[in-house]
């Protein structure tokens, strides 16, 4: 079964409906976890999934909303006495940074902890993080306030969701998405190092993109007015995200 589910939604201030941006990317043989911010044991359950399921994390860059429930993620599997090991995915500064902050909780001293192997992804150029013949997941580096990546999922049966990540409007969203069934983009606003709706709906358009999906938006403004914002320059179908919205 592939399935691509948003598990929360909100931008970097989480609300009573909606848990910080982070996704699941179901295959057969991989479950993936993409960000770890909140309460992500919760959502995966509710979404029909768990933490024995996850094979692995991707880190797409290290801000407290995408990172900060990591050390509870890893305490929780530990805890639930996994054995299977875990595989996480990130930038180098990402990943080094994501050390520093298990290492405070003394996590390499838990009797009995399960093996987990770091794999840095390139900071320059398309990256793979892992490909079989249900998945592939491509990175490219995108324009942040510190390093990030965006990510591409091809499914077997050549579906493409491409998800921007937190960044303003570059050349690599456009890469990520080019020819894409979905575009996942932020939507948090015309601000350094992200997007507004209407920017989302001119690399909709540009990339050539089945379906727009804004996500990481600010929801104190109302629901219509930013779609009808990114609606003026994509003629494609729009909507916004939701937690646990299967995309």
């Amino acid at each position: 079964m592939n399935r691509f589910v948003i598990l929360g939604s909100a931008n970097a201030v989480a609300k009573e409906k909606q848990d910080n941006t982070h996704l699941l990317i179901e295959g057969d043989r991989k479950v993936i976890l993409v960000d770890c911010g909140d309460n992500p044991m919760a959502k995966l359950s509710m979404a029909g999934s768990s933490i024995h399921a996850l094979t692995d994390l991707v880190l797409t860059h290290f801000h407290a909303d995408h990172v900060g429930s990591l050390p509870l993620l890893i305490m929780d599997m530990w805890l639930e006495k996994r054995t299977a090991p875990l595989t996480i995915h990130g930038l180098e500064v990402t990943i080094e940074k994501a050390k520093k902050l298990l290492d405070l909780f003394g996590w390499l001293d838990w009797k009995d902890m399960f093996p987990v192997e770091f794999k840095p992804v390139s900071e320059t150029g398309e990256a793979l993080i892992l490909s079989d013949s249900e998945l592939k997941v491509l990175a490219l580096p995108v324009v942040h306030l510190v390093p990030t990546i965006g990510l591409r999922v091809e499914f077997g049966d050549h579906r493409v969701v491409a998800y921007s990540c937190d960044t303003e409007p570059c050349q690599n969203v456009l890469r990520l998405a080019s020819g894409a069934d979905v575009l996942l983009q932020e939507a948090a606003g015309a601000a350094k190092g992200h997007t507004s709706p209407e920017q989302a709906g001119i690399i909709a358009r540009d990339a050539g993109v089945k379906k727009l999906i804004l996500i990481h938006y600010d929801n104190h403004i109302d629901e219509e007015i930013l779609m009808a914002e990114a609606r003026q320059h994509f003629q494609g179908e729009v909507s916004l995200a939701h937690d646990l919205f299967e995309v």
